[in-house]
């Protein structure tokens, strides 16, 4: 059985439902945020998902306990049968990752399906999904699955990456429902995530294999004759009628007929209660004499056509007008939408309530109401709806209510419900994008709006494609000018390439010189300048200087006077330009830049110009300073607007800039607060990028445990993302290997690890040079310390975050060893500590230890103690106290 929650970790769940941080349940709660953190760890293990939006996504859809299959379908009757079919499914399921239900449509593969998977919940602790695939186009199977399993996409965090992370090692079962329209896509989604999480397993209904290696074919037939047949038969007529009787004779002959399909069984059964048992004989017997042909291959469905057919003849016109619209329907539908392709709102609730009593409708219960055509079903509505030529006018009216939903949709972001009810019709407004023709204004605001809905709800890159979408089909250069704009911040934070924001923000100036929008062409080239000069490091091919400085003239000429914002951002883009060198501003205009764009009362472009004042500072040698500014940038967030893509950019940067400038500062509280808050944030999300930043101060304030448990998941994610860009990684792992040390366990693996992640460079990598001096030191291993501190000595990277690590610690090692030129190495390192307090800290501690000052100590224990670094005032006072 999988582990229960407690009350506590209960009220923890719900809190990080509300979006909560650690730090407001802590205050909430009246414990620790350490206690806060020891129960999301726990709910973690529990729930066996990667991050703390995944909990919350859980808290949100109600589940309260973990080893739950979440999407798991609700039927109001009663499951027939398939004793057989139910043992041998269990089975396959223990001995194969990946099982396929393969069978004809209507032969009751999903309810099978979903009694499996009900039936399996114990044998997989960490809980999955079930996802209905049938609503979804290509291209959206694994948008599918991570909405099932409320998995969302953090910024340059794969989709597929972020759905592995969820279901983690842990024993997940994962049950994808009706692939046959997107098999190819479902197959190779489906070996991906066998690959990246081993005790998943897979169980797929469809009429044709994956063909994936490995794969478990489980066939299911109709329902045997004599005996399951009958009793689905009469389960669902006396459903349908109480007192429905008639003779075994004939009901066996009717299921005979109807050849055991489940589905044709229910719809014929459906109609027991007005035409009896001998009145569904004959009216069948009619049915399928209009068809011709035999009983197999091709025919198989012949009998559940001749249903579906009958049952259509038996409605009167309104019914059936009613039905042929709703197949437009890709997925659920409320009232509302019913009502926009089907008529007044009266007579339509009234249609609707008709078909589900004759079972040509499902209706789901819920908060809201909503039903849905099975997708055999669906498939004979559509057909009926172009045998009556309706198919372009109902599709119009499906167009336009797609758009008014949408744009209702985006005026409730933020209501609680909000995410529950755009995931309710989401296939659907993309399935109406898709059918649209072309430019027009009710195209245009549904593709405006399913991108700003995608980017709040986290759908990054689906977000991206809408935004251009949407400016393709923009009635006017206006309009694709605002999409192309939202586009580009978008852009940012889902794609690798700047190169996107940049060519996008060139594209957004072209279309507002068409619209005779000089202001709006002004910004977008000092935007675009502004981004190939401040991420050189994410263009494949840098924009050479000269193209840049005739974009920024260009900018400066479009320029309307006395216009603060375009002001503010020439100001930017004019300092990032300046520079040395592209990612080095121009201090002096840098500040310039800071005043004008204070001037707009924006933060984001605040933000923007504190950005190009801090990195000044920072290639100045001015840390403090850097910090200092990083830290304005960090307290204005709370003031951008998360669902809105034109704030991406500073949001994912500045926790970035927090992070390591806060580092070189040695300052720790500001490097762990910083850290933590890029986690909770799920512009972010908990990935290997984020996790490496919490690392680092967890190790250098002393939380060596906390510090090796996320370290371990960082790796972990690191893996299942394919293990890109290994280097920027190698921080935290070095400094992984020091907590490992200090805990005395796996530091073997953590330094293979490291040597892994650097390659040739770990000889001469700052932080590899500290770690490796202050375990020389913490060991005692003073006969190996003049090769390390040499080798601290000889970095000469001013801009490493471990520079100053590496020194201090070298020359406190010195120091310890009583090498000859210890004092001299502490001169040497002593103008580093003006910039980085804890240097500060660990030189006092090493004039102490050389000169056998008790003051000295003393101030450094004040300093470490100001830290928030325990480890290292323990150690210092342990050393003072054998003084």
């Amino acid at each position: 059985m999988a582990e229960r929650i407690s009350e506590r970790e209960a009220e923890v769940l719900a809190a990080l439902g509300a979006r909560s941080s650690n730090a407001q349940i802590a205050n909430r709660m009246h414990i620790s945020v350490r206690t806060v953190e020891s129960h999301v760890s726990s709910l973690l293990r529990k729930y066996g998902v990667a991050d703390r939006w995944a909990l919350a996504e859980l808290a949100r859809s109600g589940e309260r306990e973990p080893g739950r299959i979440v999407g798991l379908p609700v039927s109001g009757t009663t499951f027939v049968g398939r004793d057989a079919e139910r043992a041998a499914v269990g089975a396959a399921i223990e001995e194969a990752r990946l099982v396929t239900l393969l069978g004809p449509g209507g032969v009751g593969k999903t309810r099978l399906a979903a009694v499996a998977a009900e039936n399996a919940v114990a044998s997989f602790p960490s809980g999955g999904g079930f996802v209905d695939l049938v609503p979804v186009r290509a291209g959206f199977v694994a948008r599918a699955v991570a909405t099932t399993l409320g998995v969302t996409e953090g910024s340059h965090q794969p989709l597929d990456e972020a759905v592995a992370a969820r279901l983690g090692t842990g024993r997940s079962l994962l049950v994808l429902d009706n692939c046959e329209h997107v098999i190819d896509e479902a197959a190779a989604f489906a070996e991906r995530i066998l690959a990246a999480c081993p005790g998943t397993r897979v169980l797929v209904t469809s009429r044709e294999r994956l063909g994936v290696p490995g794969e478990r074919s489980v066939p299911i037939a109709p329902l045997p004759l004599g005996s399951d047949a009958e009793r689905l038969f009469l389960d669902r007529a006396l459903a349908a009628d109480p007192e429905f009787v008639a003779e075994p004779a004939v009901v066996a002959d009717l299921c005979a007929r109807l050849d055991g399909m489940p589905l044709a069984i229910e719809l014929a059964a459906a109609r027991g209660a007005s035409l009896g048992a001998t009145g569904l004989l004959a009216a069948l017997e009619d049915a399928l004499r209009l068809l011709s042909g035999g009983r197999g291959g091709a025919e198989r469905h012949r009998s559940l056509r001749a249903v579906l057919s009958w049952s259509y003849d038996l409605l009167d016109e309104e019914e059936q007008a009613l039905f042929r619209r709703l197949g437009v329907f890709v997925g659920a539908f409320d009232l509302d939408a019913a009502v926009a392709v089907g008529g007044d709102r009266a007579s339509v609730a009234d249609l609707l309530g008709r078909l589900v009593d004759k079972s040509l409708v499902v209706h789901i219960r819920g908060r809201v109401s909503r039903w849905r055509l099975l997708e055999t079903v669906r498939a004979f509505a559509l057909a009926q709806m172009s045998a009556a030529g309706e198919e372009d006018k109902t599709r119009a009216h499906h167009l336009r209510w797609a758009a008014d939903a949408a744009s209702a949709a985006e005026g409730g972001l933020g209501a609680p419900a909000w995410r529950e009810d755009f995931d309710a019709m989401a296939a659907d407004l993309r399935a109406a994008l898709a059918a649209s023709s072309g430019p027009g204004e009710v195209t245009h605001r549904l593709a405006a709006a399913l991108a700003h809905l995608t980017f709040a709800r986290r759908h990054l890159l689906e977000s991206f494609a809408h935004h251009r979408t949407a400016a393709a089909v923009a009635p006017d250069a206006a309009s694709a000018a605002r999409d192309l704009r939202a586009g580009a911040g978008c852009a940012h934070v889902s794609t690798t390439s700047n190169l996107h924001v940049y060519e996008l923000l060139l594209e957004a100036a072209d279309q507002a010189r068409r619209a005779g929008d000089d202001r709006g062409r002004a910004i977008d080239l000092a935007r675009a300048v502004e981004t190939a000069c401040r991420y050189p490091e994410a263009f494949e091919t840098g924009v050479p200087r000269e193209r840049l400085r005739g974009l920024l003239d260009d900018a400066v000429a479009a320029a309307p006077a006395d216009d603060p914002e375009v002001a503010a951002c020439l100001a930017v883009a004019r300092a990032w330009l300046a520079g040395p060198h592209k990612g080095a501003p121009d201090g002096e205009l840098a500040a310039a830049a800071v005043a004008v764009t204070r001037a707009t009362a924006d933060p984001v472009l605040i933000s923007s110009g504190l950005c190009a004042a801090a990195t000044a500072a920072l290639r100045a040698g001015r840390l403090r300073e850097a910090n200092r500014i990083t830290g304005e940038r960090l307290r204005m967030l709370p003031s951008m607007d998360r669902d809105d893509p034109s704030c991406a950019p500073e949001i994912c940067n500045t926790y970035g800039r927090a992070c390591i400038y806060a580092i070189m500062a040695g300052d720790l509280p500001g490097a762990m607060a910083a850290a933590r808050a890029g986690i909770e944030d799920d512009l972010l999300s908990d990935t290997h990028i984020t996790a490496s930043r919490l690392v680092q101060p967890l190790v250098l304030t002393g939380r060596f445990r906390d510090a090796i448990g996320h370290a371990e998941r960082m790796w972990d994610q690191w893996e299942r993302a394919g293990r890109p860009a290994p280097l920027w990684m190698l921080p935290a792992v070095c400094t992984t290997v020091l907590a490992c040390v200090m805990l005395e366990e796996r530091a073997a693996l953590w330094r293979s690890r490291a040597a892994e992640v650097a390659g040739d460079t770990l000889g001469t990598a700052a932080v590899a040079a500290f770690v490796d001096a202050r375990v020389a030191l913490h060991k005692g291993r003073y006969e190996t310390a003049g090769p390390l501190v040499r080798r601290a000595f000889a970095v000469n990277a001013p801009l490493d975050p471990y520079l100053a690590y590496a020194r201090a610690a070298g020359a406190d090692l010195a120091a310890a060893a009583r090498l000859p030129d210890a004092a001299d190495l502490l001169a040497a390192a002593t103008p580093l500590a003006e910039e980085n307090a804890w240097t500060a800290a660990c030189l006092a501690r090493a004039r102490g230890r050389l000169h056998e000052d008790r003051s000295e100590l003393a101030r450094s224990i004040e300093a470490w103690e100001h830290l928030d670094a325990q480890a290292e005032r323990d150690h210092t006072e342990a050393l003072r106290t054998r003084l």
